[in-house]
């Protein structure tokens, strides 16, 4: 009774040490690119339901349901935050405390379920410790917020159905209603108790039971629905066609883009079925995934025995419910083709059943060990999954949401970077930006507004001090951050910062970088790292162009360079194009010919480097056979203009 009570104390204490982490690390974190849109989001709906716009009719993210934010936008007014850096801290600090709620939710769920207090641990350590929702509970306020209520949730659901009153229906029909107010995926909650409650009242006893499964199932159909119009503005004027076209949006959302995934890219609107499952296998902490296979085939065992029981030992049919909930929503989002990109982002609220069900399968591992009087292993087993899961939450701070398992390739520098998608949302801008700021104390930062698009969001989360040193300006300033993203410049490909420009500072992971701060102004930064490069330039314009001209066109080995002295930068930024014709494929040996030889062009912006009052870019030519160059320049917005054509051998 005595190691009873020190382990419920310990799982508040865990809380509280998560808590005072949290706390701790909330700075550390980037901002999400959808921060801004779902603030967006509760002000246009606070503002339709004041009667101060019909902004909401229009808007593009109208089908968004308001339960989170504006809560969040509510509390950011009510504290009377203005700056941006405060709004941002209070986001991340509820997001994590609700998802820190869930936790104690998982815990209070595992000791209803299987009455071990131990085991109560053990569900809010898989929980909290799984490396990419715990940092994603800080600047994800779309799907981190849908997990923890759907855990939640879940607990509010086994809770009614063991007490099987009126008031625990309609409560549960109230908490169904929120979560599908946040995600439409809350509508299979909503169809698990009804099909629960269908299966009630085909085996009840008699009429009686079969009138009060009736009378509860009603309840909890019409506080759903109550709670989900009362929560929705867009509903209220035509919720049947409004709902409906929320369904069909969140179905197929269109948003196509390319997602690397194995080392290939697909179409987001056109996955393959292995893209969810691949991804939370990979991405898993191996002792959650583990415990997990061993709950469901427990489960499936249990079920093939004793099916009867499935009928009336509640127990078994909340497990039955929890593995539906992790393999219905995956075999829909394959049938129906969904739209999904970033990973399995949108199918994190698979955890919070798996995570029970892992819970599970540990306890099915040490009943039977029990049984054979060595129990005592589980409990080391229990340990030592928890210590790695914290070992790798410490080691990638603050990167967890980068975290892969054993199941992939972590050794080999930028293996990962060319296999699947790695930083998507730039939480890492942060640190870039943060390096500048500490590099160059003393100075202002001037970086080309093209580009501010890519990191405003983390500049907002700097102090107001550090904000104004780094400067927006229209033509070619000190440095750009470079990511190494495919949607760059909306290319389907691994990119690389150009070849003439210095990287001064990378993040990376797992020896892969995810950005990288590159320096275009070298008359700005240190002279030891300058001074490479200016020897370079000086021993290639010793020598005559091959082409003179607006630009001059150096070859050099392999590299085609270009040269403006003085440089002359304008408003809309000229480009430096090359065109590359190689020779007859068919000349070439076969291992030289799938390299794609249609039309091979290459488009670098004169931001390059600026040294010594010129602009000078470089370009590596492929290593394939070269028939002839063209070179010329790209004016934004306009067809190329061709300067010249040069003969290469």
């Amino acid at each position: 009774m005595k190691a009873e009570r020190l382990l419920a104390r310990g799982a508040w204490l865990a809380c509280a040490l998560f808590l005072l982490a949290g706390v701790a690390v909330l700075d550390d974190y980037g901002v999400g690119p959808d921060t801004g849109i779902q603030r967006d989001i509760a002000r246009i709906n606070l503002d339709y339901v004041m009667g101060q716009s019909d902004d909401l009719l229009d808007a593009k993210d109208r089908v968004y349901g308001i339960a989170v934010e504006v809560p969040l936008l509510w509390a950011e007014r009510a504290l009377g935050l203005q700056d941006s850096r405060t709004v941002y801290l209070l986001r991340h600090l509820l997001t994590h405390l609700l998802f820190l709620a869930a936790g104690l939710g998982a815990a209070a769920l595992a000791f209803r379920l299987y009455g071990r207090r131990w085991l109560a641990l053990v569900a809010l350590g898989l929980f909290l410790l799984h490396p990419r929702l715990y940092a994603h509970s800080f600047f994800n306020s779309k799907d981190l917020p849908f997990l923890s209520l759907f855990l939640l949730t879940l607990l509010l659901l086994h809770w009614t159905l063991r007490r099987g009153g009126g008031g625990g229906f309609l409560l549960c029909g109230v908490g169904v209603g929120v979560l599908t107010n946040v995600r439409l995926m809350g509508l299979l909650l909503f169809a698990a108790v009804l099909a629960l409650r269908t299966c009630d009242f085909l085996w009840a006893a008699d009429r009686a039971a079969r009138w009060r499964v009736l009378r509860t199932s009603g309840l909890f159909a019409a506080a759903y629905a109550l709670t989900l119009f009362a929560l929705w503005p867009y509903l209220w004027n035509d919720p049947v066609r409004r709902l409906a076209e929320s369904l069909a949006t969140m179905a197929a959302f269109p948003n196509p883009k390319p997602e690397l995934f194995f080392g290939r890219y697909v179409n987001s609107s056109a996955l393959p079925p292995t893209y969810v499952p691949v991804w939370f296998a990979i991405t898993a902490p191996p002792p959650a995934l583990g415990f997990g296979l061993v709950g469901l085939a427990a489960l499936a065992r249990r079920a093939w025995r004793r099916p009867g029981a499935l009928l009336h030992n509640t127990r078994l049919r909340f497990e039955c419910l929890l593995a539906v909930c992790c393999i219905l929503p995956v075999l829909a989002v394959i049938l129906l083709d969904s739209t999904l990109y970033n990973g399995w982002r949108h199918m994190y609220f698979l955890y919070a059943p798996f995570c029970l069900l892992a819970t599970g399968g540990l306890h099915a591992l040490a009943t039977a060990a029990q049984r054979r009087g060595d129990a005592g292993w589980t409990y080391g087993l229990a340990g030592t999954g928890a210590a790695a899961m914290l070992a790798a939450l410490v080691s990638l701070h603050p990167y967890q949401h980068l975290y892969f398992n054993f199941l992939v390739d972590r050794a080999t520098p930028e293996r990962l970077l060319f296999r699947y998608d790695l930083d998507y949302w730039h939480i890492a801008y942060r640190r870039a930006l943060e390096f500048l700021l500490a590099r160059y104390p003393d100075e202002p930062i001037q970086i080309q507004k093209h580009y501010w698009r890519r990191y405003h969001k983390d500049w907002r989360l700097l102090s107001a001090a550090d904000r104004q040193r780094l400067v927006r300006i229209r033509h070619v300033g000190d440095v750009y951050l470079f990511d190494y993203n495919a949607e760059w410049l909306g290319n389907p490909v691994r990119l690389r910062p150009l070849p003439y420009a210095p990287i001064i500072h990378s993040e990376k992971v797992y020896g892969n970088p995810i950005v990288g701060v590159v320096a275009v102004n070298l008359d700005w930064v240190d002279a030891r790292i300058a001074a490479p490069y200016r020897a370079a330039y000086h021993a290639l314009t010793a020598r005559a162009p091959v082409v003179r001209g607006d630009f001059d066109v150096y070859l050099d080995a392999r590299t085609v360079n270009w040269v403006q002295a003085p440089c002359q930068l304008k408003a809309t930024e000229p480009r430096f194009l090359l065109h590359v014709l190689p020779v007859d494929p068919r000349d070439l040996p076969p291992a030289q010919r799938d390299v794609g030889f249609d039309d091979l062009s290459f488009v670098f912006a004169t931001r390059g480097v600026r040294l010594d009052g010129a602009c000078w870019g470089r370009v590596l030519l492929p290593a394939y056979p070269i028939k002839r160059l063209r070179v010329g320049q790209h004016p934004l917005r306009s067809s190329p203009l061709w300067n010249a054509e040069i003969p290469f051998n």
